[in-house]
């Protein structure tokens, strides 16, 4: 019989593996031609009648680049279309979203000291946000406001903090930073799907059709395109917050979520304007330096005291046999790490924020505790705690038998 949990912990390793690569080459595209659009040389004007060029070198080659704000005179039939690695990066995220998230609900999505609602309804309520945030934010754009880019962005962050702070309160903080993250690429996806590479395809479509485009519509494009960019730093670190929960698991991550938004613009606007060639702002590294610190100090409040419940569908585990002997197992050979206050030298917080100490503790944590101490010996690390063979073999024996016997 197959082992569903190894199963399910493989098909979420190849899926975060394709997230993974499609952003690194979506992010990689598009700060690279942020960069060549603001560093393009206008004085003089290129002799192909181009708005602007660019010489560069890379991998022992030289590389002579033109911009047209329309298009040339004969529009090549070779034309790339970077847009793949957009939709690949936001459908793997998805699917990502939908194998951690909304399929292991009961542990990562829902926290009853939250909001005590069940997992179809988090669920629902994830995605009508991701939508909501697509609507909220393409009305703006094509609002008035879509004439001042610095009030619009102003407003956007304003939506930004509030969905944060939303979040926070419906979902654990694992969810709800990761979340936030998603909703913002909810709208960086979109942006390209559903603006810029249909506006493109108006003017190559006028072009082919001997017509003179509008130049609206590369104006449109160019305002989204900014939009991503500046986006871009801050949805990297939410996408990847789980790993911290100093960051997600304190009582101020909501707040902590929104000052990351800023250092991401201050550091982009740093380097967006050294790539246009103007004054370098090292005030933006100062701003980026005292932000960082307040997040470091709000990381540090104390806590609320939130124990966490044994719910219906945790109750399989801590009523499947040989639970009290994998109870005593967990608190001798995992808790002096994994407990709000851990005793082993060097480590301050519980590591992920993964706390290991009363039953409902376990409880939730089977799946992680099977695979990772059960399955292999990632835990402890380097078995610092020598959990023994039989004691790894009592936790399999343990997850299998609430969940199958097939795992």
């Amino acid at each position: 019989m197959y082992d569903w949990a190894v199963l399910g912990a493989w098909a979420e390793f190849a899926v975060r593996w394709v997230h993974v690569i499609t952003a690194i080459a979506w992010i990689g595209s598009s700060f690279y031609f942020i960069a060549l659009d603001l560093g393009l040389r206008r004085d003089p004007k290129p002799p192909s009648g181009a708005d602007g060029e660019e010489w560069q070198v890379h991998g022992g080659g030289f590389y002579h680049i033109e911009k047209y704000l329309v298009a040339p005179e004969r529009l090549p039939d070779h034309l790339i279309w970077f847009k793949w690695e957009a939709y690949s990066t936001w459908l793997s995220g998805f699917a990502l979203l939908v194998l951690v998230y909304y399929l292991g609900g009961e542990l990562y999505l829902i926290d009853p000291t939250v909001l005590d609602i069940p997992v179809w309804q988090g669920v629902a309520i994830s995605v009508a946000s991701l939508a909501l945030g697509w609507l909220i934010y393409d009305t703006l754009c094509k609002s008035p406001l879509g004439n001042s880019p610095s009030l619009l962005m102003v407003l956007l962050f304003g939506v930004l903090v509030m969905m944060s702070w939303g979040y926070t309160q419906v979902f654990s903080g694992r969810a709800a930073l990761l979340h936030l993250g998603a909703f913002t690429a909810t709208i960086m996806s979109a942006n390209v799907f559903l603006v810029i590479i249909p506006n493109q395809k108006i003017v190559v479509a006028d072009l082919k059709a001997g017509r003179v485009p509008d130049a609206k519509y590369g104006k449109i494009a160019k305002l989204r395109s900014t939009h991503n960019n500046y986006l871009t730093l801050p949805v990297l670190f939410l996408m990847l917050s789980n790993h911290y929960p100093l960051a997600f698991a304190s009582e101020w991550n909501w707040l902590i979520a929104a000052l990351v938004f800023l250092m991401g613009v201050t550091i982009r606007h740093f380097f967006n304007t050294m790539h246009a060639k103007k004054v370098t702002l090292w005030w933006t590294w100062a701003a980026t330096a005292i932000i960082f610190l307040v997040i470091v100090w709000l990381s540090s409040v104390p806590l609320q005291n939130r124990e966490a419940a044994m719910t219906p569908a945790l109750l399989r585990f801590a009523e499947a046999q040989g639970f009290e002997d994998v109870h005593a197992i967990v608190l001798g050979r995992c808790s002096m790490c994994h407990a709000a206050e851990p005793y082993w030298d060097g480590i301050l917080w519980a590591p992920k924020g993964v706390r290991l100490e009363t039953e409902a503790d376990v409880a939730g944590h089977a799946r992680a505790i099977y695979l990772q101490a059960g399955v292999t010996h990632a835990m402890p690390p380097g078995n610092l705690t020598y959990i023994a063979p039989e004691e790894r073999a009592a936790i399999v024996a343990w997850y299998r038998a609430a969940t199958g016997s097939g795992g």
